[in-house]
């Protein structure tokens, strides 16, 4: 049976089945990278093993997480209940088993992974149908549904690009432009859905964790404005090869994320809450380093090694942007449901734990810290072909990645 409730609130059930799963998801694409560590040294990184990983990491472990967030804060950011928990779980299932025989495909048998890729598809449209019926009941759309709306457009065009990838792979279908086609798919995938989404809800979750108020929204158009645009005449310039319009593109993206960064920073200033929790902070600490690796991409690209730089940019920014972004808000997100779920209505009837105790924040300035060191130590190891630092590097981050997951996992025992 699947369990229902009343009002706006979500089922705690549901965004903890995406959460759970994109945690396994998360120490299994690292142990990939692990194994294939060499590959990336040689700057192989379009193989089935590096798909599988890269797959499992951005689709199981982002994806589904932040899958799991919306399912929760939607409701909360946009004053609407969930349109339909019990397809929420049916898309979970089918998005679950489509990641996970997709993943497995790309690394046994690429030329087969069309079928489950389709599977896959199907539960992300689910969950797309779903967002749309959801924000349509909202009574008065704002930034943040610009926001929201465009991440779940590139979604569907990230989506939709790898489906045809793989398409043409099996059958030479716009063999002409399968370059150009694998760019916009990484554009719309990374700098697209999860840098959109990311915008928005931290537009909601910054002022909360900071207790800010008075603060100025009007920032927000220029950033959407700036980075929409940027992403539009960047997935131009990959199908008409324009170096100018490439760099125009790039620039936008990079003016964009530094408005966002300039405008994440007035809104800490006018906070009430005078300590930052940690975890919290690496998150703000993730933006800093999003801006940085925005300005390091746009710099490259009148170098004559861009192409080289490629991969191992792409690796920082999933890395140091969006993963530590999302484990930022996880550690702040997870212990908040699971104690309201458990404990709010025992307030006052007997003694309960307080929010601060759901999670030991005593382990997130090592932990994290060590997790931005080893991600240097490999996106190093990349540029400099060493193995040595690339395997010591990359086992120190699986292992952080474990102590992460075991970390959140606990809470749900308290």
């Amino acid at each position: 049976m699947v369990p229902q409730t009343t009002g706006s609130e979500t089922n705690i059930k549901l965004p903890f089945s995406f959460i759970i799963f994109s945690l396994f998801a998360l120490v299994i694409s690292q142990f990939l990278v692990l194994v294939n560590g060499q590959m990336l040294v040689n700057g192989s990184f379009r193989i089935p093993a590096i798909w599988s990983a890269a797959h499992m990491l951005v689709l199981g472990w982002a994806l589904m997480a932040a899958m799991g967030a919306m399912y929760q804060l939607v409701p909360v950011a946009f004053l609407t209940k969930i349109w339909n928990e019990k397809f929420g779980f049916i898309q979970f299932f089918v998005t679950a088993i489509g990641i996970g025989s997709f993943s497995w495909l790309l690394y046994v048998s690429p030329q087969n992974a069309l079928l489950p890729g389709i599977l896959m598809l199907l539960g992300i449209l689910m969950f797309l149908f779903q967002m749309l019926m959801t924000l349509r009941t909202q009574a008065k759309p704002n930034i943040l549904t610009a926001f929201v709306g465009s991440a779940l457009i590139c979604l569907f065009l990230t989506i939709f690009l790898g489906i045809t990838l793989i398409y043409s792979l099996q059958t030479g279908f716009a063999a002409e432009y399968y370059q150009a086609i694998f760019k916009s798919h990484l554009l719309m995938g990374v700098t697209g859905w999860f840098t959109l989404l990311i915008f928005g809800f931290s537009y909601k979750m910054v002022p909360m964790f900071s207790l800010s108020h008075g603060f100025p929204m009007v920032h927000a158009r220029y950033v959407y404005g700036l980075y929409v645009s940027g992403l539009v005449i960047t997935l131009l310039s990959f199908f008409n090869g324009s170096p100018f319009l490439l760099k125009a593109g790039f620039f936008l993206l990079l003016a964009g994320f530094s408005v966002f960064s300039w405008h994440i920073s007035i809104i800490i200033k006018k906070r009430l809450k005078k300590k930052l929790d940690n975890s919290f902070t690496f998150a703000l600490v993730a933006i800093g380093l999003g801006n940085i690796i925005h300005l390091a991409a746009f710099i490259s690209l009148w170098s004559k090694e861009n192409s080289v730089l490629l991969g191992p940019f792409v690796y920082l920014y999933l890395l140091l942007w969006i993963v530590l972004s999302i484990m930022g808000y996880l550690y702040k997100i997870v212990p908040f449901l699971w104690w309201t779920y458990k404990y709010s209505k025992e307030i006052g009837k007997k003694s309960v734990p307080s929010l601060k105790d759901m999670m030991n924040e005593k382990i997130v300035v090592p932990l994290f810290s060590t997790f931005v060191i080893a991600v240097i130590a490999v996106f190093l190891s990349i540029i400099l072909e060493t193995i040595l630092l690339f395997n010591s590097g990359q086992f120190v981050l699986s292992i952080v990645f474990i102590a992460i997951a075991i970390s959140i996992l606990k809470v749900l025992k308290k």
